[in-house]
């Protein structure tokens, strides 16, 4: 869980979710078998083997030992053919394992989804067909898991068999008593079990490789953005600053920010509008060290951000996300884990200034109600307000709103800025919108269009350079007018 939580988005655009829960759960299983009673079985067994031979060599006959033991190599080979193909056969079948768990994720998330546009039978019918792929790999991990046993019993009768033969010519050679050649088969049946535990330890230890390779392919990932050597310490963030800064994803063959210019002192607010894919969301990105540093620069406090360390630079920050991520816990935990230390009385103003009371009251247990998987339980509104009382609750030095008031009606969108604005007057914030309004008190004001900057400055500036803020903002108050007029 530590690597996980280390990795950056584009390790998560490369894992399904449900390939990395098999990955953390079935194969660690695999793999703590493996280094228990697979460890436990090879001492053990290797241990009495080599005791048994040794007696039966030295107290009884080397040569009728050695005779005895030709199937042996036999063995060895045969068991190894069966273990390569035990790893590739697992292998398969715990990668189906995992696309069927991430299917399943997929399903449980996506059932309303999936309801609204009746494909309950389909969705039902790829279930089917995964789970039938499962069965199916691990029936075939099952037929080789079955000549184990049938291969080491006929092996174990041909050394009985070759005991019993090469020690009765002994016998009548008179190299060798009677008694002797007794003793010898009692020995030769004492060897039966650790033949089979060694036939079990590599099926075990096969298993164990195969979740090995399939585990460290996550663990050999290494970090996009990691800390520096040396970290800059700094206390507060006085002023952000990007400079012909630069950026496009991993995936991208186009530039997704380009050429960016801004400056941003502590206390101030900064508006980023623009349409959809403009590039609003990944501008924010940036400042969370989501992705690895693009081109030029971008300054806190006059150092670079990849200078101070992650712990640090997400400190300074309070984010509310596009997607409300809630986790499935009472709401009182849902605002805590943004500061577990903050008293009663701090998270009774928090729920005021995210304007969520009214709400709260209509929630069946108050506080204490659970929200469900994701916040199911919620409307869109009551879990923008509940992540953006984690975020306040925080009380972070830049405040991070990325299209956080969409859900929200008008008249509380007003009220959740001005609690914003009067709370934070020393402190920074950010916010990206589709909405004007919400950004109309902003110190400053950025247009994105394609990764550019395209127009900028205060509200009263842009409205007067009659451009595409302009006509947003136009088309957006006329529909707030009509709005009101069929309310009324």
């Amino acid at each position: 869980m530590k690597h996980l939580l280390k990795m950056t988005p584009t390790f998560f655009e490369r894992n399904r979710t449900g390939d990395l829960m098999a990955r953390a759960t079935n194969d660690l299983k695999a793999i703590s078998i493996t280094a228990g009673f697979g460890v436990l079985t090879l001492v053990d067994s290797s241990i009495f083997m080599l005791t048994i031979l040794f007696t039966m060599g030295f107290f009884i006959s080397w040569e009728l030992t050695l005779v005895s033991i030709i199937p042996l190599p036999i063995m060895a080979f045969l068991v190894n053919v069966y273990g390569k193909k035990i790893h590739s056969k697992f292998t398969s079948a715990q990668d189906a394992f995992g696309e069927l768990n991430d299917r399943v994720l997929e399903s449980v998330s996506g059932v309303r989804v999936i309801r609204a546009y009746v494909q309950e039978k389909s969705d039902e019918s790829k279930f089917h067909d995964l789970t039938e792929d499962v069965y199916r790999k691990n029936v075939e991990v099952a037929k080789i898991d079955s000549l184990f046993e049938p291969t080491i019993k006929i092996l174990v009768g041909m050394s009985y068999l070759i005991g019993l033969g090469y020690g009765a010519f002994l016998v009548f050679q008179q190299k060798l008593t009677l008694g002797e050649l007794v003793s010898f088969n009692v020995y030769l049946g004492m060897l039966i079990w650790p033949m089979f535990a060694i036939g079990e330890l590599i099926n075990v230890m096969q298993r164990g490789n195969a979740s090995l390779d399939r585990l460290s392919g996550t663990l050999s990932y290494k970090e996009d953005v990691a800390d520096p050597v040396q970290p800059v310490e700094g206390n507060e963030p006085e002023f952000l600053q990007m400079s012909e800064f630069t950026f496009k994803y991993p995936s991208s063959n186009v530039n997704n920010l380009d050429n960016i210019k801004l400056h941003l002192n502590r206390g101030e607010t900064l508006g980023i509008v623009g349409k959809t894919g403009s590039g609003k969301t990944t501008l924010i990105k940036q400042l969370l060290r989501e992705y690895p540093e693009g081109s030029g620069d971008l300054l806190v406090s006059g150092v670079p951000i990849q200078e101070h360390s992650l712990r640090q630079t997400r400190g300074w920050m309070g984010y509310v996300p596009q997607e409300n991520i809630l986790f499935s816990r009472s709401v009182k935990e849902n605002i805590l884990f943004g500061n577990p230390m903050a008293t009663e009385k701090d998270l009774q103003e928090i729920i005021d200034l995210a304007a969520f009371r009214k709400d709260l009251e209509m929630l069946p247990e108050g506080l204490e109600t659970l929200v469900g998987e994701k916040g199911v339980a919620l409307s869109g509104g009551q879990k923008q307000r509940i992540s953006i009382a984690r975020a306040l609750i925080k009380d972070p030095e830049i405040l991070i709103l990325d299209d956080s008031l969409s859900a929200v009606d008008a008249k509380t969108e007003k009220k959740i800025i001005d609690n914003i604005r009067k709370e934070r007057n020393a402190k920074t914030t950010i916010i990206t919108t589709h909405r004007m309004s919400a950004v109309e008190h902003a110190d400053h004001i950025v247009v994105l269009e394609d990764g550019k900057i395209i127009e900028e400055g205060t509200h009263e500036q842009l409205i007067a350079a009659q451009g595409w803020y302009y006509e947003q903002y136009i088309k957006q108050q006329a529909s707030a007018v009509e709005e009101e007029v069929h309310s009324v």
